[in-house]
């Protein structure tokens, strides 16, 4: 596979070691060789690096096994997911879990990638919808366009909204950067 083509979510192996993708950049700065830089969890340890590939140079990918599943309920550190097809309840830490509670709402459907029988990573929406439950009210009159406030959303996110949003509503957050896209 070419490093062009890589996107958050392809495991591939590096240096003998398998590793998840976790960001992508492609920089293509003014006068030099165009490059891809991103940010890999390691499989077995967790542990998260960034690398920086030629533009054009050749990865090995992994095939993952993916798996439907429900994120039911947060449990003290450990995260309780349910197999769609077969019902059984796993339970994941944080370091497979990362930003997903931030994002996802209890009884949301997600796609989980297992190797080995083990779980790696959990594919998340780009886009999510969640209900603005503090910030601060609307200043009457401001029409600066590039005024945002301060949100906290109904899973503990802290986002940057226009001015126009008020508590209650719902949004949707893009879950790459946890920027505000648009009301729901």
């Amino acid at each position: 596979m070419n490093s062009t083509e890589l996107r958050p979510g392809i495991a591939i192996k590096l240096d003998g070691r398998m590793w998840v993708v976790t960001q992508y950049t492609h920089v293509t700065p003014g006068n030099l060789r165009a490059f891809v830089q991103v940010k890999i969890r390691d499989i077995q340890k967790g542990t998260i690096i960034e690398k920086r590939l030629r533009s054009g140079e050749v990865v090995e990918q992994v095939e993952l096994d993916r798996r439907p599943m429900e994120y039911l309920y947060a449990d003290g550190k450990n995260f309780i997911f349910m197999d769609t097809a077969t019902y059984d309840q796993h339970e994941f830490t944080e370091s497979v879990v990362g930003d997903v509670p931030l994002y996802c709402k209890p009884n949301t459907q997600l796609v989980v990638m297992w190797c080995d029988g083990k779980p790696v990573s959990i594919e998340m929406p780009n886009v999510v919808e969640l209900q603005v439950t503090d910030t601060a009210p609307g200043i009457k009159g401001a029409t600066a366009t590039n005024q945002l406030k301060e949100a906290t959303l109904e899973t503990g996110l802290k986002t940057r909204v226009p001015p126009f949003i008020a508590n209650g509503e719902v949004i949707r957050v893009n879950t790459v950067d946890g920027s505000y896209a648009s009301r729901a």
